[in-house]
């Protein structure tokens, strides 16, 4: 998740010391597939072994990248689903009753330690309306929480296929989110696509955001492979640098059609 109005990103550079009372403290010994703090029994044993046949999102035996079984993680926002709608970024600013300008500055500046778990959404909006020099009700906490829910909700169906073909033909798919609990919890609530991934890293629940070193890391450990061994995608340039710093193979997304191809095509990968 990241900003697409053109304020630039202050990420984790200011260090809060209030609202202690809705910080994350809970141990981030997480399960693997989720994200979640609970038992780490996880999905690894649900790899599919299916044969590939001839599906066009795979190579023919004969091809590059048919050696070795690769893992595609996958972004969400900006590939899976898409940016806040116009309306929902609207809604947002009403909400709130404040100049827009200044109301995506702090939105922005202040969502690092949100997406990565370390507030809860109250506290959050508590952080926001110190920003802003102004200070948000309950009630109209609960109103911005729904809002920016709502903003981020649509998905792309056509990658929504695309996920399901490439769970369909055995591929080992991964997802690596920038999102905050109560959009997790959205998500996993309304979107039966969401199982079709091995592992779901949600930064809320890893303790890590892109481009963070340690969200790589995380999804690695988890993923028990070689980082040379993952194509990671992603819209954003300086989180597909921050994968490739890590050793992972990048694709910058624009189009599915533009993955699809990409995914055709990709060279063979080393034992």
């Amino acid at each position: 998740m990241h900003d697409t109005t053109g304020v630039p990103l202050r990420h984790g550079t200011t260090n809060h010391t209030t609202d202690r009372e809705t910080d994350r403290t809970t141990d981030r010994e997480t399960d693997r597939t989720t994200g979640r703090g609970t038992d780490r029994g996880t999905d690894r044993g649900t790899d599919r072994g299916t044969d590939r046949g001839t599906n066009p999102l795979n190579p023919p035996a004969d091809s590059p990248g048919s050696s070795v079984r690769r893992t595609l993680l996958f972004d969400m926002f900006g590939v899976i689903a898409r940016h806040q709608s116009e309306d929902g970024r609207a809604r947002l600013v009403a909400t709130a009753g404040v100049p827009e300008a200044p109301f995506w500055e702090a939105y922005w500046g202040l969502r690092q330690p949100y997406d990565r778990g370390d507030v809860t959404g109250p506290g959050y909006w508590r952080r926001v309306a110190e920003a802003l020099g102004t200070i948000f009700g309950r009630e109209q906490v609960a109103r911005l929480i729904e809002a920016d829910i709502a903003s981020w909700s649509r998905v792309d169906a056509t990658m929504v296929t695309l996920i399901e073909e490439l769970a369909a033909a055995g591929e080992r798919i991964a997802l690596l989110s920038n999102i905050p609990e109560e959009l997790a919890l959205h998500y996993e609530a309304r979107h039966a696509w969401l199982r079709h991934f091995q592992v779901r890293a949600f930064s809320c629940r890893i303790g890590h955001a892109k481009p963070e070193p340690g969200a790589y890391r995380w999804c690695l450990d988890a993923l028990e492979t070689e980082p040379g061994r993952v194509l990671f995608v992603d819209d954003r340039e300086e989180n597909i640098r921050a994968a490739e710093a890590a050793g992972l193979r990048g694709h910058l997304f624009t189009t599915p059609a533009a993955l699809r191809e990409a995914l055709r095509t990709e060279p063979r990968l080393s034992a």
